[in-house]
């Protein structure tokens, strides 16, 4: 078997921020009149899930439910995991190749947080890639891309609207 698809999906401001400097995300919590902008669709076609530490501990701080159920997450990280945490989660260290060869037989891999992503992509691991753009400009604060070696082309797969001015964009990553 080959390595597994490897999809980033997130949320980001209008001018490319992922969160603010203090890693808030308040600027995400828009009326979706009542979709979840297919978040729950695109869970149930992943397989295990590779979250940076940053990205990890905002959503152990949240006041919500676990969201990813009892998919594997993989958190790279040198740092211990606090031990109240799902028992699916587990601390990972090597490069963006060695820890996709810690996800088994997993067949989709959702990658997420923003240094994690940028990782990836520099290695050119990401096959696909989910925007989920709010009509919000915040100025300023953590950018989900970072320098890269050489362009990624992207191919444009599909564009969803939703309610209040969100917009999502499906695109395929070019090799």
């Amino acid at each position: 078997m080959g390595r597994p698809e490897v999809v980033v999906y997130v949320g980001m401001s209008v001018d490319g921020f992922i969160a603010r400097a203090d890693h808030a995300l308040d600027f995400l919590e828009v009326d979706t009149g009542g979709s979840d902008l297919g978040f729950a669709d695109f869970l149930d076609s992943i397989d295990a899930l590779v979250m940076g530490r940053t990205t990890f501990d905002v959503v152990m701080g949240l006041d919500a439910p676990w969201p990813y159920g009892d998919r594997p997450v993989l958190v790279p990280t040198h740092r211990p995991l606090p031990a109240q945490r799902p028992s699916t989660v587990s601390a990972v260290a090597g490069t963006p190749e060695e820890i996709l060869a810690d996800v088994g037989d997993a067949r989709w891999v959702y990658v997420d947080g923003g240094a994690t992503v940028q990782s990836f992509l520099a290695a050119g691991l990401v096959d696909r890639i989910i925007l989920t753009t709010v009509p919000v400009l915040i100025g300023s604060g953590v950018s989900l891309f970072g320098p890269l070696d050489d362009d990624t082309p992207l191919t444009l797969e599909a564009v969803r609207e939703f309610p209040n001015g969100i917009v999502q964009r499906e695109y395929v990553v070019g090799r």
